[in-house]
C-alpha cells in the first residue's frame, strides 16, 4: 500500500506531544487558594497578569501598543487563506528561497527531480528534509560575507517518495517497509553543512569545491563520549563496546559552543523504536518514561522492519540482548566540527537524555557557563547544564571537553515567583537504589524519572530558549498544552486551562549568573487572539484563547532567538486547520521588544508550514530562517510543483539592520 497522510503533521505532533509525566501536581483549588493568597501579599508579581488573566478569576487585558524604538519595520498581516502558498514580508525586505529539500550539498550530487524519484544514495548528497535549527558560522576574513551554514533536517515528510510512503500491514500488527524507502528517509534525516559566500552583487551562493560540505544522516558513525560511553546500558549486539552509534534522529533544535562547534539536539526519537514485550517494557523507565512503542510497531516509520536497531525487542539468544539498549543512544545532544569535516560527531552524554528542544549556551564573565534546554511535549520540564570547568577564550582548544563534566539541572517555579535548579546528583534527593537509580549513568539515562523524583515543575511543551545578550535573562517558549487544567493542574508558570496557544516564560539567574541555582520568573506574555476577537460563526471567543499580547497576534511560540541590538525574534508553529487559529492563520515570525513587550509580525509563511530556524550575520544585515514542510507548492508556488522543506536568505533592500 502507498500512503500520502492528508493529516500526516498533525498525526505525528499528537504522537509527538502526549503526556508521559506521571507525577501527581497539588491538587487545583489549593493551587488557586495559594495563588490568591501570594497576590494579595503582593509575592507574585506575575500573577495578576498570568493567573488572574485566565477564565479562573476574570480577565485583565493589556494595554494598548507601545511605539517600541527597537521595532523599526511596519508589521504585516495574518494571512488566513487555504490557498496562501508563498512568503509574504515587512515592507522593504526581500525573503528569497536558498536552500531547499534535494537542492546539492556535495559537488557529486545529482540535481534534484520534481517526481522525488532519486535514490537514498543520491539523497545522502542531498540537503535533508524538514529544515529547522540552523546557525551561521562566519569566517573571519570576511565575517559578514563568508561562512558555513549549518541546518538540522528533523524528520520527513511522504513527499520524499514519488507515491509517499510505501508499506504492508501484516496479519499480526506489524507493519513492512521497503529497505530502499527506509534507507532514503534515514539518508534524508540529520544536518547539512555548507560553506556560502555574497558575491559581488549582493547574492549568497553555495560555494563549489568546498572541503567543508557534508552530510551527516541518521547513517553517520558517532562517538558516545561522557559518562555513559561504554557502560552496559549502552551495549548492542551491533556495538558491543557500547562507545560508537550509527546516526542521529529528530534533529530540532540547537546550539553554538564559545569555542566554535555545533550542537544539534536529538527531539523525538523515542517514536522511532519499538520494544514488543510488553512486560519488559513495563519494568524499562527507560523505555516506559520516553514513550518507546510497545505495540507490534514504532510509531512512526517502522523502520525495524528493515533495520535490527530499531526494533528494541529483547532477545536473549543475541550479545546484550539484541538492540534493546539502543534507544538509549538516543535522546542526546551531539556535537559537531563544522570546521573539520573529517571529525566524529560525538554525543555527549554528561547533558543527559532527554526529548531535546535545544541547547543554547549563555556564557559568564568569568567562563562559567550554562547550557539551556526544553524537553518538549506536555508536562515536561526546563533544563541546564552546568560544567565544572570554564571557557577559556584564549584557549579555547582546552574547552572541547568541557561537555563531558558537570552537573544537569530541572527547573522548579515556585508559585511566588522565585525558582530553584533541582541537581539530578546519584545519592541525593531520593536519586537512590530504592527509588530505581542504580548510579550517575542510570540518573542520565532516566534524567526525567530523577526530574520527577524531585518535583520539577511539569511545563506546556517548552521549546526553543534564548537567552539575552546583555542582561542574560532567560526566555523560553512554552508552545501549547490543551490538557493544561485536567490532567496537569493549573500553575502560575503555566496558568492558562486548555492552553492552545501557548506563552513565553522568563526567568533572571541570581546575580546573572549562569551557573547560580536560583532564579525569579515571570510570564512575558500569553499567546492568542486580542479581546472581542470572534470565531468563524462571528461568535465570541472562549476565554482560554484570549491572550495579552500587546500588538500582532500568534499562536503556539516555538522557535525564539534574540539578536545582537536584543530584539526577541518568535517563531510560531500552531495548528492552522484547528478552529483556534481561525484569526492567526499560517505561521509567522514576530518580533517582540522585551521592554516594552509590544509585538510585531514580520513575515508570513506559506500554508501548512512550520516557521522555525534563525540565524543572521554577525551585521545582523542578513537573516536565515527555515519554511518547514508547507503543504501546497512552495517554493515553486506554482499551484502543482511538489512543496519542499526551504532555508529563506532575507535582506533590506538598502541594506539595514534586520528590524530596525
Amino acid at each position: 500500500m502507498r500512503q500520502e497522510h492528508h493529516h500526516y503533521h498533525a498525526d505525528l505532533q499528537a504522537l509527538d506531544d502526549r503526556c508521559l509525566n506521571p507525577s501527581q501536581a497539588a491538587d487545583l483549588n489549593s493551587i488557586i487558594h495559594r495563588s490568591r493568597r501570594q497576590v494579595l501579599k503582593g509575592g507574585l508579581a506575575l500573577a495578576a497578569i498570568g493567573l488572574f488573566g485566565t477564565s479562573l478569576l476574570g480577565c485583565q487585558r493589556s494595554s494598548a501598543p507601545v511605539a517600541s524604538p527597537l521595532l523599526g519595520f511596519s508589521g504585516v498581516a495574518a494571512q488566513t487563506a487555504a490557498d496562501f502558498d508563498r512568503v509574504l514580508v515587512a515592507e522593504g525586505y526581500r525573503a528569497q528561497p536558498f536552500f531547499s529539500w534535494g537542492d546539492a550539498v556535495l559537488d557529486s550530487a545529482p540535481v534534484w527531480l520534481e517526481d522525488a524519484s532519486q535514490d537514498w544514495q543520491a539523497q545522502l548528497l542531498q540537503a535533508g528534509d524538514n529544515h529547522d535549527g540552523m546557525h551561521f558560522f562566519p569566517f573571519a576574513q570576511a565575517p559578514n560575507d563568508h561562512g558555513l551554514l549549518v541546518i538540522n533536517h528533523e524528520y520527513i515528510n511522504p513527499t520524499l517518495h514519488t507515491d509517499g510512503f510505501c508499506y504492508t500491514d501484516l496479519a499480526d500488527g506489524r507493519r513492512q517497509r521497503p529497505v530502499d524507502q527506509v534507507r532514503k528517509e534515514q539518508a534524508a534525516h540529520g544536518v547539512s553543512v555548507l560553506e556560502i559566500r555574497r558575491s559581488a552583487d549582493g547574492q549568497w551562493q553555495r560555494v563549489a569545491g568546498s572541503r567543508y560540505h557534508r552530510r551527516i544522516s541518521a547513517m553517520t558513525p558517532m562517538a558516545i563520549s561522557g559518562p555513559l560511553r561504554g557502560d552496559r546500558r549502552m551495549r548492542t549486539a551491533s556495538d558491543p563496546t557500547g562507545t560508537r552509534v550509527l546516526g542521529t534522529l529528530n534533529n530540532c533544535s540547537m546550539g553554538v559552543t564559545p569555542w566554535g562547534t555545533y550542537l544539534t539536539c536529538e527531539e523525538n526519537f523515542h517514536n522511532y523504536f519499538v520494544n514488543r514485550n510488553a512486560a519488559d517494557h513495563a519494568t524499562r523507565p527507560t523505555h516506559q518514561r520516553y514513550g518507546i512503542g510497545n505495540g507490534q510497531r514504532s510509531a512512526y516509520y517502522a523502520w525495524e522492519s528493515v533495520d535490527e536497531r530499531f526494533d528494541a525487542t529483547p532477545d536473549d539468544n543475541q550479545p546484550h540482548q539484541g538492540h534493546v539498549n539502543e534507544p538509549h543512544r538516543f535522546g542526546w545532544v551531539v556535537e559537531i566540527d563544522p570546521f573539520d569535516p573529517d571529525s566524529t560527531p560525538i554525543k555527549r552524554t554528561a547533558m543527559g537524555r532527554l526529548s531535546r528542544e535545544c541547547a543554547v549556551v549563555s556564557l559568564g564573565e568569568d567562563g562559567r557557563m550554562a547550557i539551556y534546554s526544553g524537553d518538549d511535549a506536555r508536562g515536561e520540564y526546563v533544563w541546564k547544564f552546568v560544567p565544572d570547568g570554564r571557557h577559556d577564550p584564549a584557549n579555547p582548544a582546552a574547552s572541547r571537553q568541557l561537555l563531558d563534566h558537570g552537573t544537569l539541572y530541572a527547573a522548579r517555579f515556585n508559585e511566588d515567583g522565585s525558582g530553584q535548579w533541582l541537581p539530578l546528583i546519584w545519592g541525593e534527593q531520593g536519586l537512590t537504589p530504592a527509588n530505581g537509580f542504580a548510579d550517575q549513568q542510570a540518573v542520565l539515562l532516566n534524567a526525567r524519572g530523577a526530574a520527577d523524583l524531585l518535583g520539577a515543575t511539569p511545563m506546556d511543551r517548552p521549546e526553543w530558549v534564548a537567552v539575552h545578550p546583555d542582561s542574560r535573562e532567560v526566555y523560553i517558549t512554552l508552545t501549547n498544552n490543551r490538557e493544561r487544567g485536567e490532567r496537569l493542574p493549573l500553575h502560575p508558570a503555566n496558568p492558562r486551562a486548555n492552553n492552545q496557544h501557548g506563552h513565553i516564560v522568563r526567568w533572571r539567574e541570581a546575580n546573572a549568573d549562569p551557573a547560580a541555582t536560583t532564579f525569579e520568573w515571570d510570564v512575558f506574555l500569553l499567546a492568542g487572539d486580542q479581546p472581542g476577537a470572534l470565531d468563524a460563526e462571528g461568535q465570541p471567543l472562549p476565554d482560554n484563547l484570549i491572550g495579552n499580547i500587546r500588538g500582532d497576534i500568534f499562536s503556539s511560540p516555538d522557535g525564539l532567538a534574540f539578536d545582537g541590538a536584543g530584539r526577541l525574534w518568535i517563531q510560531t508553529d500552531s495548528d492552522e486547520e484547528a478552529a483556534h487559529t481561525v484569526n492567526t492563520g499560517c505561521n509567522q515570525l514576530l518580533c517582540a521588544d522585551p521592554q516594552s513587550r509590544e509585538v510585531r509580525r514580520f513575515l508570513v509563511g506559506p500554508r501548512g508550514a512550520e516557521i522555525t530556524g534563525i540565524t543572521w550575520t554577525p551585521d545582523y544585515r542578513t537573516l536565515w530562517v527555515n519554511i518547514q514542510h508547507p503543504k501546497l507548492s512552495y517554493p515553486a508556488s506554482d499551484g502543482h510543483s511538489r512543496p519542499r522543506s526551504t532555508t529563506l536568505v532575507i535582506t533590506h533592500e538598502d541594506g539595514r539592520v534586520i528590524g530596525s
